[in-house]
């Protein structure tokens, strides 16, 4: 074995690196981090120099395992990375050198963790040796294979090498061609590694070596994505024949890898999707029809049936109610639990496995207390939902490996037990469910960590999902199941019975409550009726009249389609129920979220019950003011289905009294301020909750203003604004609003409640209600504070209240018209101040690097000036506009992607609305004069390296935004800009940069300038040529 070719390091520097490595990973050594850490960078620094290829022969032969891995290492890494480096006219003489020294480390017994760091060097090579044409090693696998054999590679050894060659091969970073050449490789060779398999597995288990065995199955786990069906199929009686048990005995590391594998095969292979019935399905549903039942008894490997059931959902479901007899191919040799040899029909062996995943399910005791298995099978009731709908019109059909074969003789009767079969299963199904979903009682539970808790808690959501698929198969036979159950276990309870199984059958049913058609039932309506829920406890047995609120919030919008006399009855007894926890500080939350639910979704029924919600407002200081916003959010919505003159009244009764609570609180400021802040929060939320409360729940925009009921609503709702009583109201809330800004508006918690204020309280026209505030004063509030502190926050809301003065057309128009001079005058202003203060803020050194909130917030904010008020921008002082225009210029050449796409976005809906508004033709030039090459200067800079990849695609929509609308100046700047001596270092020469302007102007379509772009992207990054930058580029 020749190795005088290898860069030669010298004899000091070898034993200093091998003493390195004992002094750092001897366990006897007790060092300290910064020791170990000094030491490690030590031989790093060794390890990556040149000559280090010196150290892999000393290492590997040297009798410290520790140091026999880092040979082994050292090759790996300098295969892998250092390859550049290496004299290519040796590459052939590494390559014979590594494999003949694997092959005779293999025969010295060297570690699996040394070999396999071996066979990934050699994989490594063969990537960089193999692709090419010609190739400088076409036959690698071959003689790899011959020369680790010759030297006394075991077929174990052979194996562990081919499964690290198909990982290796199929995560490599290879160009399509490069990749496509290499997966030849291994596809040529699939019949070997079939045969190598098959040897090791086919014959008995007790003759067959355990080692050899585990390292075959972990092979085929590894080549199955290359394997064709016809190599797959014949090792597949022999993995099952090495799920079976010997004298009785399951063994269990055969049975774990073989269940392992067809795990693998059933995801990944050609079998994979539901193929291969005849000679994957068929035969493991005999399987598991001998041997199902042992194994869920063993609590062995289940996680087989369930993927059999997930890859065989069509089967199954198509064969449910089957008579025909089932033909595997190959047939398999019959297990001895079947009485006599005659094969059982395809109903019989889906029932089985049916009943077997439902036993699975079903694993007695609580679910991450007592086992963690059963929550595997939920995701097949799913599938197995879906398919039994497409089985209705699969059913006629034989399943092949390779298609569908029409079948005669599908019936109604058929159709009929098909069905029947199913909505069995699925009976017993969600009667599992309720069981397993139901708590431990509170003694029990006490004794639960609370990990197990939560888990739990996450697994009864899983099964609420589950129980949604029954729901589609049973209908209103589930909730009739549930409704039962209640109604018996409340006719049977004892006075010292729990609730537990109680609220697990409401918990099912809230469950599948996003399935229940808004219609009339009778099982919701006894449930929501004296019968159930009014025998619910309405005291102490807090889960499950937690559970009962939630239950009521969730089927809020059932009660709108109900008849008027019984559904008000139950709407109120409902109501009732609610109201009666709002005062337990415990259940206060999920009362308060079910009130808001059932009043926001039955405001008309509710109105004529308004005197009950006063009364709830007279109580209202015995609910915790945590939730006492929710509860006037809840009145609110009862009151906006009055008339607007109506509603006068009792807005005023819910809402002077928190504004006078927020005044209140305000004059205390300077004597309290903590606890004046906290109320002014707290009244700030009620606003805000009030405020969503009187908005209408009809999308405005399915309302048609000419309609006459709509003009008559909105001269009713006009009327009533201008009431001096409404008008001193809004008034009062405004006043607020500014003298908190005043006082607080640096803080966090104070700009989020006004921000959820300013959300709630504004509108569209079309949505206005007796409380909405105009935009104008509003944006006037955030132009001060930001004044006093610039935030994303202030900046979003200016957005939105900027496109209030431009509210939306229900029939969009061709041309877009123009804001009346009022709002335009009101953007100037405040455009004029956000600007001011913006620039002075984001002009400080690292300023807009270290706020991309801000940055992206204010160029989102400028975008939506340009769309809306374009001719506000050409009216500010020019010095004012100027520096606009060179604080987006800097934005776009920020690496920060978020603050680079924002700008982008703004100088394209700048140019392109100036471009298109006749009145700005001047302005179109001024523009393209002063800003036009420094734009185009960016966005080449970009394109050669100084912006993220990501961002690349915003850099060609703003550059196409120039082609279209400036086509002779663009091309006289990017020629100007692109070979100046100033632009961007970059691996673009001359010639691409020349092609660039001239494919990009050859055609000016978006299609070309965007392949161009991305073309010249590439190539002045130096990524041509490499998959991450083709990757990257089409991200």
């Amino acid at each position: 074995m020749a190795t005088n070719f290898l860069p030669v390091l010298s004899a000091a520097d070898v034993q200093r690196a091998t003493e390195l490595i004992q002094q750092a990973y001897a366990p006897q050594n007790h060092l300290s981090s910064e020791d170990q850490r000094r030491l490690q960078q030590e031989l790093f620094e060794i390890q990556k120099r040149q000559e280090a290829w010196g150290l892999v022969l000393p290492f590997l032969y040297h009798d410290d395992p520790n140091v026999q891995f880092f040979g082994a290492h050292t090759i790996q890494v300098k295969t892998t990375r250092d390859w550049e480096g290496f004299p290519q006219e040796h590459a052939l003489q590494l390559r014979d050198m590594v494999v003949d020294l694997t092959g005779r480390l293999i025969a010295a017994g060297r570690s699996k963790v040394i070999l396999r760091k071996l066979f990934v060097a050699i994989t490594s090579l063969a990537l960089k040796l193999c692709p090419g044409t010609p190739s400088r090693w076409p036959d690698w696998l071959t003689y790899c294979v011959n020369t680790m054999s010759s030297l006394g590679g075991t077929t174990e050894h052979i194996l562990d090498f081919l499964a690290i060659v198909a990982e290796e091969v199929e995560t490599a970073d290879l160009l399509p061609p490069s990749k496509g050449q290499m997966q030849r490789t291994l596809l040529e060779f699939v019949p070997t590694v079939v045969q190598a398999m098959s040897a090791c597995i086919a014959g008995p288990q007790s003759q067959s070596s355990p080692h050899e065995m585990i390292s075959a199955l972990k092979c085929m786990q590894a080549w199955l994505g290359m394997m064709p069906a016809n190599d797959l199929t014949p090792l597949i009686p022999a993995l099952i024949a090495l799920l079976n048990p010997i004298d009785g005995e399951y063994r269990e590391d055969a049975f774990v890898l073989a269940s392992d594998t067809f795990q693998e095969i059933m995801a990944k292979s050609a079998l994979s999707d539901g193929s291969g019935t005849k000679t994957l399905t068929e035969p493991l549903l005999l399987w598991s029809d001998a041997h199902g039942r042992k194994i869920i008894e063993a609590t062995l490997n289940g996680e087989l049936l369930v993927a059999l059931g997930e890859h065989s959902t069509l089967y199954l479901a198509a064969n449910i109610a089957s008579l025909k007899v089932v033909s595997p191919s190959p047939p398999p040799p019959l297990p001895t639990t079947l009485p006599s040899p005659i094969l059982p029909t395809k109903s019989h062996l889906v029932q089985t496995f049916l009943r077997l995943i439902l036993a699975y399910t079903a694993l007695p005791g609580y679910y991450a207390v007592d086992e963690e298995e059963s929550e595997l099978t939920l995701g097949f009731w799913y599938l197995f939902q879906e398919a039994l709908w497409s089985a209705e019109y699969e059913q006629d059909f034989e399943y092949t490996d390779g298609e569908a074969v029409g079948a005669p003789g599908g019936t109604l009767k058929e159709e009929q037990a098909h069905f029947r079969v199913a909505k069995a299963v699925y009976s017993e199904l969600v009667q599992i469910l309720r069981r397993k979903v139901v708590w431990p009682n509170p003694v029990a539970l006490r004794g639960w960590p609370r990990d197990q808790k939560e888990k739990f808690q996450v697994y009864r959501r899983d099964v609420g999902d589950t129980l949604v698929n029954a729901y589609y198969i049973l209908r209103d036979d589930l909730l009739g199941f549930y409704v039962n159950d209640i109604l018996e276990r409340l006719a049977s309870r004892q006075e010292h019975d729990g609730w537990e199984e109680i609220e697990g059958s409401l918990h099912c049913i809230m469950a599948v409550q996003e399935a229940v058609p808004i219609e009339s039932n009778l099982h919701l309506t006894r449930l929501f009726g004296p019968d159930v829920l009014g025998r619910l406890p309405v005291s102490k047995g807090d889960r499950i009249r937690r559970t009962a609120l939630s239950l009521i919030g969730s089927y809020a919008s059932w009660f709108t389609k109900q008849s008027e006399q019984s559904g008000s009855a139950l709407l109120m007894n409902s109501v009732s129920y609610v109201v009666s926890a709002l005062p337990d500080p415990s259940l206060c939350l999920p009362a308060a979220n079910a009130l808001r639910d059932l009043c926001d979704a039955n405001r008309e029924a509710l109105a004529p019950h308004i005197g009950a919600f006063a009364e709830l407002h007279a109580t209202l200081s015995g609910i915790p003011e945590s939730e006492q916003s929710k509860v006037l959010q809840s009145i609110a919505s009862v009151i906006q289905a009055l008339p607007p003159a109506d509603a006068i009244p009792p807005i005023e009764a819910i809402v002077n009294p928190v504004v006078q609570k927020l005044y209140n609180a305000l004059q205390t400021s300077q004597e309290l301020p903590d606890e004046a802040r906290i109320i002014a929060l707290q009244q700030l939320e009620t606003i805000s909750g009030v405020a969503r409360g009187l908005t209408r729940s009809t999308d405005s925009l399915l309302i048609f203003d000419d309609a006459p009921e709509v003009q008559e609503e909105a001269r009713q709702m006009r009327l009533a604004r201008e009431d001096p009583r409404m008008v001193k109201l809004r008034d009062a809330i405004l006043d607020g609003i500014r003298r908190i800004v005043g006082l607080w508006s640096t803080d966090a918690s104070v700009c989020d409640a006004l921000s959820e204020v300013f959300k709630a309280i504004t509108s569209l026209p079309s949505d206005v209600t007796l409380l909405s505030l105009p935009p104008g004063p509003l944006l006037e509030v955030i132009c001060l504070a930001s004044q006093k502190q610039l935030t994303a926050v202030w900046l979003s809301l200016a957005t939105m209240l900027i496109i209030q003065l431009d509210p939306p057309t229900l029939v969009p128009t061709t041309f877009k018209p123009i804001p009346g001079g009022e709002a335009d005058g009101i953007v100037l202003s405040v455009l004029a101040i956000l600007l001011q203060t913006a620039l002075s803020f984001l002009g400080q050194p690292g300023t807009m690097e270290a706020n991309p909130d801000i940055v992206q917030s204010f160029f989102s904010c400028m975008d939506t000036i340009a769309q809306h008020f374009i001719t506000t921008f050409y009216r500010l002082p020019s010095d004012l506009f100027n520096a606009l225009m060179q604080c987006a210029i800097t934005s776009v050449g920020l690496q920060e992607r978020y603050s680079l796409v924002s700008a982008c976005s703004f100088l394209s809906s700048l140019i392109n609305r100036t471009c298109t508004t006749d009145e700005l033709s001047e302005a179109k030039i001024m523009l393209a004069q002063t800003h036009g090459r420094s734009i185009i200067k960016v966005i080449m800079s970009g394109f050669a390296g100084m912006a993220p990849r990501t961002a690349t695609q915003n850099l060609i929509e703003l550059l196409s935004v120039f082609v279209t609308r400036f086509p002779a100046e663009t091309r006289t700047w990017m020629t100007d800009v692109l070979h100046a001596e100033d632009f961007a270092q970059s691996r673009a020469t001359v010639e691409a940069k020349e092609k660039f302007v001239k494919t990009i102007f050859g055609s000016r379509s978006v299609k070309r300038i965007r392949e161009a772009a991305q073309q010249f992207t590439l190539v002045a990054r130096g990524l041509e040529g490499t998959s991450f930058g083709y990757s990257s580029m089409t991200m």
